[in-house]
């Protein structure tokens, strides 16, 4: 816990902005999936950059672990604290700092969320395109490097962020990437912070490439016979060119959980959801190569959602798919996977998966945002079951181990927490060791977001 004297200086510092009351912990000490852990000793809400940097000085002095919080949205449990400290809530940095139409750039602080930029835009014709489902902070979606359904055409994180200001553990500020479409000016800052998970300094600014509104979009719905028959028709959209803004996986149970939580009537089989952005006629292009390519693999019942209002209604339900999943089972828990894989070996990833979901007895639905060979099982337990969470952590480390032997990865999206900890060295071997290099370089004291990310390190 705080000394008092640690918990006084904080409050000179911050006033009526630090809070100790239970609820307001127990808000902050609570995950969206099965990953937990135990309360922060305080909460402190900064309104500008000089109060995380007087903040972080206050942690070096009293050695107290700070701990960067957005939404709350992620699943690995990245803004829980393992070894007590402070939760630095972002809710009240949230405005759009300086828009740059011209350059397509917009710099903002960190806790706006993508659906409030968004809004912000709506008259300028550009639009902010990472889309992770959840309505997450910019400022949480840089440090998670997160993805989601418009990946496949625009981008991650990691593309669409053109520079950050970052404070470092000892409260120093510093600024990276600039304005310039490119640089080759010493090492990529930018690109370390962007994923690093609050581990090496806390974001306070973030530049953001924007993309211009597409004057047509075209969305479709194809069932298919089989999942098989499903990923083979990802695999072939892929490899022809066309150019998906997005493509979505959704295999027969989670179709249900759908259609009961957001009242829709798709047909009971694998679907897939297709959106295309672009001007009329290469839109229309894309769709008619598009049908083509679904037709020959067995589609049925494809059907175009051209009003923006069934879009949306569309979207809606892909985005809640995962509360509709946990509405499915009331009570459930979930440990959500998270693997992604060359395109090439998706079939064999999601075939070998629904195969070993099917064996372990516990329900699974899968999902996924398969135009970038990224796709999830939503595990679904009884949090007082021992067998059903062992055996469901059993079958995600199977996941994790199949996709790298296919070349993929632990994590497509959601990052690594703590949740994931244990799977760093299969995938990184050697090379942990520099990435803890750098975070002791950085963080020599060890307060910036402890026990996540790289195992071994506080």
């Amino acid at each position: 816990m705080l000394t008092d004297t640690a918990l006084s200086d904080l409050r000179a510092l911050f006033g009526d902005r630090v809070s100790v009351a239970g609820p307001v912990l127990a808000e902050h000490g609570q995950s969206e999936s099965l990953v937990t852990a135990g309360l922060p000793w305080a909460v402190v809400f900064p309104q500008a950059t000089e109060d995380v940097a007087a903040l972080a000085r206050w942690s070096s002095r009293h050695l107290v672990p700070l701990i960067g919080w957005g939404a709350g949205t992620s699943l690995e449990g990245h803004a829980l604290t393992l070894h007590g400290g402070v939760v630095v809530d972002f809710r009240d940095m949230a405005s759009v700092l300086e828009l740059r139409a011209e350059d397509r750039l917009v710099r903002v602080q960190p806790g706006i969320t993508r659906e409030a930029l968004n809004r912000e835009l709506r008259t300028t014709g550009l639009m902010f395109s990472v889309d992770p489902g959840a309505n997450a902070t910019l400022g949480g979606m840089a440090a998670t490097r997160a993805s989601g359904t418009t990946a496949v055409r625009y981008g991650t994180m990691r593309n669409n962020v053109r520079g950050l200001e970052v404070v470092m553990a000892d409260g120093q500020v510093i600024k990276t990437g600039t304005g310039a479409p490119k640089s080759s000016a010493g090492y990529d800052l930018t690109a370390l912070f962007v994923g690093s998970e609050g581990t090496l300094g806390l974001i306070t600014e973030l530049t953001l490439r924007l993309h211009g509104q597409p004057e047509a979009v075209m969305t479709a719905i194809a069932a298919f016979g089989s999942v098989g028959a499903a990923v083979d028709c990802v695999i072939a959209t892929m490899q022809r060119g066309l150019s998906p803004a997005r493509i979505e996986f959704l295999d027969t149970e989670t179709v249900a959980a759908c259609n009961a939580f957001s009242d829709l009537s798709l047909p009971p089989a694998p679907q897939l959801l297709v959106e295309f952005h672009g001007h009329p006629e290469g839109v229309a292009e894309d769709i008619r190569r598009f049908r083509e390519v679904a037709e020959a693999h067995g589609a049925e019942g494809l059907q175009w959602a051209e009003k923006p209002e069934d879009r949306s209604r569309l979207w809606a339900a892909r985005h809640a798919a995962y509360r509709a999943i946990l509405a499915s089972r009331p009570g459930a828990k979930a440990i959500v996977t998270d693997v992604c894989v060359p395109i090439s070996a998706l079939a064999e990833a999601v075939e070998e998966t629904r195969a070993d979901v099917a064996a372990s007895g516990i329900s699974g639905p899968i999902l996924g945002h398969v135009g970038d060979g990224n796709f999830h099982a939503v595990l679904l337990v009884d949090p007082a079951c021992a067998r059903d969470v062992s055996t469901a952590k059993a079958l995600a480390e199977r996941m994790a181990e199949r996709s790298l032997r296919l070349g993929g990865t632990i994590t497509g999206e959601h990052g690594v927490g703590f949740g994931k900890l244990g799977l760093m060295p299969a995938e990184h071997g050697a090379a942990l060791g520099v990435m803890g290099a750098v975070k002791r370089a950085l963080d020599p004291l060890g307060l910036m977001n402890p026990g996540k990310l790289v195992p071994g390190l506080p």
